[in-house]
């Protein structure tokens, strides 16, 4: 399959009746070019349930004008509305009703088993407005585009009319300021701030209905544990969701995500195993742990080797340059294989069937009676149960000590930690602040954790018959900076540890 280029698209919609008079925004740039009108003719596909517009995806194949293609545009996390990677293939990739290979493998998680087909046709008349600065930068371009909504038969179902601002020069403050001043006048004349696609708008209510994963908010203290644990199994299986899709797309630190939600759900099921049926939180959790431990190896060996290439500055110059090139050859190696295994897992029929059965799990946790009672009659004391088992493993190190009872205290820091993350919403801001020093000491105890496996990697790199003297004793040299940061990260955590105690006690959950 051949990957699809991205594009990130930063625009802002508006709705206007079919009279309106576009303002006088000349006085916003330099230069003010009008484009001929363009005719484009796109066909969306989507399930028969419209399962990608309710994930606010969308898949279209568009003919006319410069970027005709197949377009994928994906939400992006943490950014403002109207911001949306914009994936590309050539109408050659497809007929109407063919979507291409490598587009379905990216939205699989999204559709599971579904089958794509068109679902709405728009042809629309656009009109582009190109705004420039002094320098001949293009700043945004203004579309002003009238549309007609055909149904599967090729009737004219409705017709309306539209204005999207979309940023051309993403760094620039220039053009930011001008797409603003533009929002701005649009707004003064009557324009009508819009966000939903001119597909989702012409399909109607379904288009714009929950998602298989719905977005639930979290209940008060005086609400129902039932309802917290539902809300945190959808947050968390989202998470997964968008991180698998990110996986297949090859983004920084997409395998990460997968393994972090996977965690966390795992620790939801943990912590609330009291409130749920045990024979199928169980099974749920054997099935994350699996997909955990398949992201596992090329997530540490990613971090290892950047770790290592860092310290690589601590040592001699020509003593860093010989053990750089042993490390890299022999973790780009192992990198190569993980990821391979990476993604042949995620494409498996056994990580299709967990993301199913994660999706039931969003609507309908399997609930003991213990589950409809108050929040603050139950979870406090399951997440002061993750508290006592940490306080007792860490009350239990020695400076000295050997290195797996401080990876096991990281461990159940760890589960303290999301215990903790999965209550803050609903108790607040002390809590929250008890989740913070929570998050300080599992840091500390994951640095530890990097420099005692940095120091087995490399104990092992060195004793290798291919491993000539020179390179062994810089490996030697790294393997002391690596044992250094381990006793310094064991100082620090006394420090930290004893935050974490004093949050403890302040947070309102844990009783003395």
């Amino acid at each position: 399959m051949t990957a699809p280029t991205t594009h990130r698209e930063v625009e802002l919609k508006f709705r206007v009746h079919p009279l309106f008079t576009l303002p006088d925004l000349s006085p916003l740039a330099s230069r003010v070019d009008e484009q001929p009108p363009i005719n484009l003719v796109a066909v969306y596909h989507d399930t028969e349930a419209l399962s990608l517009f309710r994930w606010q995806v969308t898949m279209r194949r568009r003919e006319g004008g410069l970027d005709a293609g197949w377009h994928l545009k994906l939400p992006v996390s943490d950014t403002h509305e109207g911001v949306r990677d914009e994936l590309h293939a050539p109408l050659s990739a497809g007929q109407v009703g063919q979507v291409p290979a490598e587009l379905v493998d990216i939205i699989a998680p999204l559709i599971q088993d579904q089958t794509l087909s068109p679902v709405v046709e728009l042809r629309t008349q656009r009109t582009p407005h190109i705004f420039y600065s002094a320098e001949g930068l293009a700043l945004i371009e203004l579309v002003d585009d009238t549309v007609q909504v055909l149904d599967n038969a090729g009737t004219i179902v409705s017709i309306f009319r539209e204005i999207e601002v979309e940023l051309q020069a993403h760094d620039s403050p220039i053009a930011r300021n001008t797409m603003t001043a533009a929002r701005d006048a649009l707004l003064a004349a009557g324009a009508l701030p819009g966000s939903a696609s001119k597909a989702a708008s012409a399909l109607g209510p379904r288009a714009s209905a929950p998602a298989d994963v719905p977005d639930l908010p979290m209940p008060s203290p005086s609400g129902m544990a039932a309802d917290a644990i539902r809300a945190t199994i959808a947050s968390h299986v989202r998470d997964l969701i968008f991180a698998d899709v990110a996986v297949r797309r090859n983004l920084p630190d997409a395998v990460h995500q997968v393994r972090v939600s996977a965690r966390r759900l795992r620790s939801v099921l943990r912590t609330f195993e009291p409130l749920l049926d045990r024979e199928w939180s169980v099974q749920l959790s054997a099935e994350l742990a699996w997909l955990a431990d398949e992201m596992g190896l090329i997530r540490d060996s990613e971090v290892l080797e950047k770790r290592l290439l860092s310290h690589i500055t601590l040592i001699p110059i020509e003593d860093g340059y010989v053990s750089g090139i042993a490390i890299k050859q022999a973790l780009d190696r192992r990198i190569e294989v993980a990821r391979q295994g990476a993604l042949a897992a995620i494409r498996s029929d056994r990580h299709t069937y967990l993301v199913q059965d994660l999706i039931e799990a969003s609507r309908a946790p399997q609930l003991l009676d213990g589950a409809y009672q108050a929040c603050e009659d139950v979870l406090p004391e399951l997440v002061a149960k993750t508290w006592r088992v940490l306080r007792k493993s860490s009350g239990a190190l020695e400076l000295s000590g050997p290195a797996h009872e401080w990876h096991a205290a990281r461990i159940k820091a760890k589960r303290a930690r999301y215990a903790v993350d999965c209550v803050a919403p609903i108790f607040g801001g002390k809590v929250a602040k008890f989740g913070k020093a929570l998050a300080a000491v599992t840091e500390v105890l994951g640095d530890h954790q990097d420099a005692f496996v940095a120091q087995e990697f490399l104990r092992e790199l060195a004793q290798q018959n291919s491993t000539d003297g020179r390179t062994g004793y810089a490996l030697g040299l790294l393997h002391g900076v690596e044992l250094e940061a381990e006793m310094d990260s064991r100082f620090e955590f006394v420090e930290l540890w004893e935050n974490a105690r004093h949050a403890a006690q302040n947070s309102g959950l844990i009783s003395t």
